[in-house]
C-alpha cells in the first residue's frame, strides 16, 4: 500500500497532479481543489495517497494533508458515494467547513454539491455524523453557502489558470450583488475584475 508520494510535480491541472519521484517514476494522481491550491507554483511536493484498485484500472488519489484523506475514505465508506463523488464533495466543502456541515445535519447545503441528491446527503450525515470531528473555531466561522452557479463558474476560472482566492473573492462580490447571475457573465465579469 502507497502511503505517499514525494517528488518533483511534473504537471498539475484542477484535477490532477504528477509527480515524478528519485527513482525516475512518474505517479498521476487524481486531486481535489483544495489540493490542487495547496501545489500551485511548488516544485518538490509530497502526496498523501489512497489507491483504488478495480479489475479495470488502478487510480491513486492524492491530498495535500492527511485530514482531507481521511475525510475522503470516511465519505467512500458511505454506501452510494464513489471516489468521484467524494472528490467533489472536497472540492465544494473544505475539512472542517465539511465536517460541520455533517455535524450539523445540513442537508441542504450538502444537496447544493453537484451530483448529491436528498437521500445520498442524508445517508451521509447520518453515517458520518459521529464519525468526524469538528474544530470549535469553525462551528462559529462557517462560510455562507454557494449556489452551483458560483461553484460552476469558481470551477471554470480555475480551469483557466487564475488563482483561488483572487477568483473566490471577484465571485463573492459578483454574486453578493447579483444572486441571480448566469455563469457566464460571472466569469466575464470576473476577468474584468483580476
Amino acid at each position: 500500500m502507497i502511503e505517499y508520494v514525494k517528488g518533483v510535480l511534473a504537471s498539475l491541472t484542477p484535477t490532477s497532479a504528477t509527480i515524478e519521484t528519485a527513482g525516475g517514476v512518474a505517479y498521476l494522481l487524481n486531486i481535489t481543489l483544495p489540493t490542487y491550491s495547496a501545489l500551485e507554483g511548488l516544485h518538490d511536493t509530497k502526496l498523501f495517497v489512497h489507491e483504488s484498485i478495480r479489475e479495470d484500472a488502478w487510480v491513486l488519489y492524492g491530498f495535500s494533508d492527511e485530514r482531507e484523506r481521511e475525510l475522503f475514505r470516511s465519505l467512500i465508506g458511505v454506501s452510494g458515494v464513489g471516489a468521484a463523488t467524494a472528490v467533489i464533495i472536497l472540492s465544494s466543502l473544505q475539512g472542517d467547513e465539511l465536517a460541520a456541515v455533517i455535524s450539523g445535519g445540513d442537508v441542504k447545503r450538502l444537496k447544493a454539491i453537484k451530483g448529491i441528491g436528498a437521500k445520498t446527503a442524508e445517508r451521509i450525515i447520518v453515517d458520518l455524523r459521529d464519525k468526524i470531528k469538528v474544530s470549535a473555531d469553525t462551528l462559529f466561522t462557517q462560510t455562507p453557502m454557494r449556489s452551483d452557479a458560483f461553484e460552476e463558474a469558481l470551477a471554470a476560472l480555475l480551469m483557466l489558470g487564475f488563482d483561488k482566492k483572487h477568483s473566490e473573492k471577484a465571485l463573492e462580490s459578483l454574486f453578493s450583488a447579483d444572486p441571480a447571475i448566469k455563469v457566464e457573465t460571472a466569469i466575464k465579469k470576473a476577468l474584468s475584475m483580476m
